[in-house]
């Protein structure tokens, strides 16, 4: 176990999602949509930068790893292009704006 100063964090439990995370994507696309969103919630809520590239540098799971973010994370959500669909928008009145104050 690793010591912080704000008390005890539990490294073997972390390293104990990781290998049931490991052991889902092995099976990927092969999941049950409980599976599947257990290895969701595992990398939005969990999952920190180590345990990203120790799963990305598996080469026993390369091919699944890369398939699943392909298909669940690297692409933009519908909130996504929201936001920039209204950031577009404000920019253009902005535009907009300061050209009609130029006239």
């Amino acid at each position: 176990m690793a010591t912080k100063s704000t008390g005890v964090v539990h490294a073997p439990v972390h390293a104990d999602e990781r290998a049931q995370v490991t052991e889902l994507l092995a099976r990927y696309p092969d999941l049950s949509e409980r599976e599947l969103d257990a290895v969701k919630t595992w990398f939005k809520r969990t999952a920190g930068p180590l345990d990203v590239g120790m799963l990305a540098s598996d080469t026993t799971i390369a091919e699944q790893y890369r398939a699943y973010r392909k298909d669940h994370h690297d692409r933009f959500s519908a909130r996504d292009i929201g936001i920039a669909a209204v950031f577009l928008a404000i920019t253009a009145s902005i535009v907009g704006l300061i050209a009609m104050m130029s006239n």
